[in-house]
């Protein structure tokens, strides 16, 4: 059996079926995008830190490197051939 719809069946039967997939409201989007920027906004710390355009004191991009290589390879081997120790026997 083969139905035939009328190009005004199949157009509002489209609509329909796209009516489906429409965003939410403008309303509710705004009051989500304010909670969401409100919590973001509370968890800094410094917000003036922004404006501060002093460089940042510490060590170089390789030192940094080395430094966390050698903190994730103390890590590796635990046991009782590891020379590195959490309390320290008098």
């Amino acid at each position: 059996m083969t139905i035939i719809l009328s190009p005004r069946c199949t157009a509002a039967l489209l609509a329909l079926c796209l009516s489906a997939c429409r965003t939410p409201s403008l309303q509710l989007e705004t009051a989500g995008s304010r909670a969401v920027r409100a919590t973001l906004a509370s968890q800094v710390a410094h917000p003036e830190a922004v404006r501060n355009t002093n460089p940042v004191n510490g060590i170089d991009g390789a030192s940094a490197v080395h430094l966390q290589q050698k903190y994730e390879k103390s890590f590796g081997k635990q046991g009782a051939d590891s020379d590195t120790t959490l309390v320290q026997r008098r």
